[in-house]
């Protein structure tokens, strides 16, 4: 695997990994979420992360095996550029839904080095 998509994957994971830690220290509800603008906009930023991460993995590697690798730079441009237009709920789904199983495919694609 390219050092530089390494990197990437990496700095995903890590900013997957910062964000289960927030609910460690906050509940791990949705009325939690909702009501804490900092536990908010720390997820959002760690979505953007991810987002620029995935979108620089495949500049390199067009056809990268992620799965929704493209819902996931398109979900980072829609917080940066449509930010008055973020639902908390949607936010929300991908914390709880969607988080963890990009986490897997991570680790599985790092496993293979």
């Amino acid at each position: 695997m390219d050092e530089r998509i390494e990197k990437w994957l990496l700095d995903i994971l890590q900013a997957i990994e910062e964000t289960e830690q927030y609910f460690t220290i906050y509940p791990k509800t949705f009325h939690s979420f909702q009501s804490n603008i900092l536990l908010k906009r720390a997820t959002e930023r760690n979505l953007e992360i991810i987002g620029e991460a995935m979108n620089r993995i495949l500049l390199r590697e067009p056809n990268f095996p992620i799965e929704n690798a493209r819902r996931i730079v398109g979900l980072r441009n829609h917080i940066i550029h449509a930010y008055d237009n973020i639902s908390d709920e949607n936010i929300w789904a991908i914390v709880i839904n969607h988080l963890p199983k990009l986490k897997a495919e991570i680790d599985k694609l790092l496993n293979r080095l």
